[in-house]
């Protein structure tokens, strides 16, 4: 028996999908423990890129059973098309389920998240993953088993109460109010094609274990975007470190965690983000690197690798290893940099204050030579660059955690085993 745990250890979009789907290959399970379609998860299969929102990444292998976990938030008409999407590509989608505890995203908190970002300015994604996350707290939200439990006279009260609490809110802003009778109509065409999807993730989770099977968790976002420990306000609704509570499982019972992290930092939406360069070095990273976002194409942001964030993660979530993405674009870089530490009102610091001080603090920089070849090729560690190398292995030693894995370019098979 193992259970594996794969996070992001930068602000998100590090790459988790296409390390989830490596090591799915020998993986019993594969459960999405957090989150909802805001993320987006790059698999490529079949000559073709797939941006998975809420199917977990483990999907393109035929033994691996996907469950959406009870700590994930799931809007069905998404879940509905990403499944369709799949199936006709011949990908067998009955592997997918979903636990009743995880709760729905409704067609009104999309139109809720849209009008409280207008003043927020966090650069949310739009499709209702705080606002249904807020219910969840406040112990008004719907989970997946009322769904397809409750009787239609109860469901559609349940429905009708949330719709005009919404456009209480919404009413501020102006915008259009939420239709109820719409509402209805989408709400009540979800419940035959969730029924068959709907499990005990506990049970399952627990006869698994017992029986010897790998569970791979797999995460959404990074550890500066958590509820707790990232860059509040400007995170996400959940916490993204990690953690086997949002699958039913014990985190005694986690016996590795992988921390990926990008040879650079990138990030979406806003708040601080010391490393950030806005000019020439930038927009270099992000063509280079096709630095848009997989959910909504908006243009991340980029600077260099940030030592200081990944150390935050890897105490808070206990890397036992991290994986490093996208080494490959920076094969044309005369020399790179590590941000190795902050400075904060004239002070040296190795730590992520809280945001009101992250907000003032600037990068100390480390700057290596770079290795002016391609990387693409390598598949064994000696195949890479001396100065590749060492640069990988300064990446190590500052973090106190073993690289395993780094990747070379985005398709599968890309990877130069570290470890």
């Amino acid at each position: 028996m193992s259970v594996i745990a794969v996070v992001g250890g930068q602000w998100g979009d590090e790459g988790k999908g296409r390390f989830v789907d490596e090591l799915a290959r020998s993986a019993d399970w594969v459960v999405r423990t957090h989150g909802g379609d805001n993320a987006g998860h790059m698999v490529y299969w079949g000559g073709k890129k797939w941006g998975l929102h809420m199917v977990p990444s483990g999907i393109f292998h035929a033994q691996a059973q996907c469950l959406i976990g009870a700590g994930c938030v799931v809007n069905p008409t998404g879940l509905k098309k990403e499944m369709e999407e799949l199936s006709a590509a011949g990908i067998n989608v009955g592997r997918v389920k979903v636990d009743g505890r995880a709760h729905l995203v409704m067609p009104w908190h999309g139109t809720v998240d849209r009008a409280g970002d207008k003043s927020r300015g966090i650069g949310t994604t739009g499709r209702g993953i705080g606002p249904t996350y807020a219910d969840k707290s406040s112990r008004i939200g719907l989970r997946v088993s009322e769904l397809v439990g409750l009787s239609t006279t109860q469901l559609f009260a349940r429905v009708r109460e949330g719709v005009e609490r919404a456009n209480l809110f919404i009413s501020g802003w102006k915008d259009t109010p939420v239709n109820v009778d719409d509402t209805w109509t989408e709400v009540e065409g979800w419940i035959e094609f969730m029924r068959p999807l709907v499990v005990d993730g506990v049970s399952l989770m627990k006869k698994a274990i017992i029986q010897g099977e790998t569970v791979l968790l797999e995460g959404q976002l990074g550890i500066m975007r958590d509820l707790d420990w990232g860059t509040y306000p400007y995170v996400t609704s959940s916490n993204s470190m990690v953690s086997g509570v949002g699958a039913g499982i014990p985190s005694r019972l986690i016996s590795n965690v992988m921390g990926v992290v990008k040879a650079y930092t990138t990030a979406v939406g806003a708040g601080p983000f010391p490393t950030e360069d806005t000019g020439e070095l930038g927009s270099m990273l992000r063509e280079l690197g096709a630095e848009y976002g997989v959910t909504t194409g908006r243009p991340r942001r980029c600077g260099w690798y940030d030592t200081v964030a990944v150390g935050h993660g890897a105490w808070l979530s206990g890397y036992t290893s991290l994986a490093l993405t996208k080494l490959d674009v920076l094969d044309t870089f005369e020399e790179v940099k590590l941000c190795v530490a902050y400075e904060l009102d004239g002070k040296r610091i190795t730590h992520v204050p809280d945001t009101m001080d992250l907000e003032r603090c600037r990068p100390v920089y480390e700057t290596h030579p770079g290795w002016l070849t391609s990387t693409r090729g390598c598949r064994v560690w000696s195949d890479l660059p001396p100065n590749a190398q060492r640069f990988v292995k300064r990446i190590e030693e500052l973090a106190g955690v073993r690289v395993i894995y780094v990747s070379v370019g985005p398709e599968r098979g890309e990877v130069v085993r570290a470890g």
